[in-house]
């Protein structure tokens, strides 16, 4: 197993303190504030923990309540709202400093057959045909903020293959659409569990982003500074994060410096896994 991807499984592993309290570590990689990610992925975590295995969690509404501090642990409070005879609802506060830094609703469903439909998969160039990790820091390191830039120089757990890597450049997108490949660097547990927090985890890497993309502007740019404000997941069918999932992205909305982008995440087969749907605040920096 690829280092980096046993640092995100140990970030996801939390201690349990109490059956229904935890405690999660963050990276110590200099960033000024926890990535919401982590956080996100590290309170479903402590939701799965509290809920029969036998029921699998399908949706999630998380906001950011202030920023993260990773030099500090994260304490999660579980609430177990209910637990009915087909459906388990879960409250999960994070906490830093004794105050609530992020809140999350999530609700769990026992397996039901029924009738089934989904979007179709975009017809996009598949990950082999794109740019490597290795032309990517080229291409765009030089761009990126600094601490930015450290995090994309260390080995990630992540790998991503952007498919419209000109918007990088300035190219703008009119119709606002973005994708983006992405998988683990290395093999996971076979548990789906693992594998719907790591995508929890990977959900708000370049979500926002997608807001500039009708602007051929990016997010990796000094002059902005992004923060994710809401998060909203859907869980539709298994997958495996260690294989390519394909983050379809567009934005219908940037107003009032928040930015709405959302998201359909597809296995190569064309197969629907997840909906995501993000607003964060995309601030252009005041010029002295």
């Amino acid at each position: 197993m690829a280092s980096a991807v046993k640092d995100l499984l140990d970030i996801l592993d939390l201690e349990t303190l109490e059956p229904n309290l935890f405690r999660g570590q963050s990276p110590q990689t200099g960033w000024q504030r926890v990535y919401g990610g982590q956080v996100i992925g590290q309170a479903l975590v402590a939701a799965v923990r509290t809920v029969d295995a036998s029921r699998s969690p399908h949706s999630m509404h998380a906001y950011f309540i202030l920023p993260g501090d990773p030099k500090v642990p994260l304490i999660y409070d579980v609430d177990r709202i209910r637990d009915g005879k087909s459906f388990t609802t879960r409250r999960v506060t994070a906490r830093q400093h004794g105050h609530p830094i992020f809140s999350m609703l999530v609700s769990f469903q026992e397996h039901e057959e029924g009738l089934d439909h989904q979007a179709e998969m975009p017809k996009v160039t598949p990950p082999e045909e794109l740019a490597g990790e290795s032309e990517m820091r080229t291409r765009l390191l030089p761009k990126m903020p600094e601490a930015v830039r450290r995090y994309y120089e260390r080995e990630r757990p992540i790998e991503m293959r952007p498919v419209e890597m000109d918007r990088y450049s300035g190219t703008k997108y009119p119709d606002g659409r973005f994708h983006l490949w992405f998988r683990t660097t290395g093999r996971l547990p076979d548990e789906l569990a693992i594998h719907q927090c790591v995508l929890a985890y990977a959900s708000d890497l370049t979500l926002l982003d997608a807001s500039l993309a009708r602007h051929g502007r990016t997010l990796f740019e000094n002059e902005f500074m992004a923060a994710s404000l809401d998060h909203a997941l859907w869980l539709h069918r298994p997958f495996r994060a260690d294989e390519w999932l394909l983050y379809a992205q567009d934005s219908p909305n940037l107003h009032g410096s928040r930015g709405l982008a959302r998201g359909l995440i597809f296995t190569r087969e064309g197969i629907l896994v997840a909906s995501v749907v993000q607003e964060g605040l995309v601030r252009q920096r005041r010029q002295p």
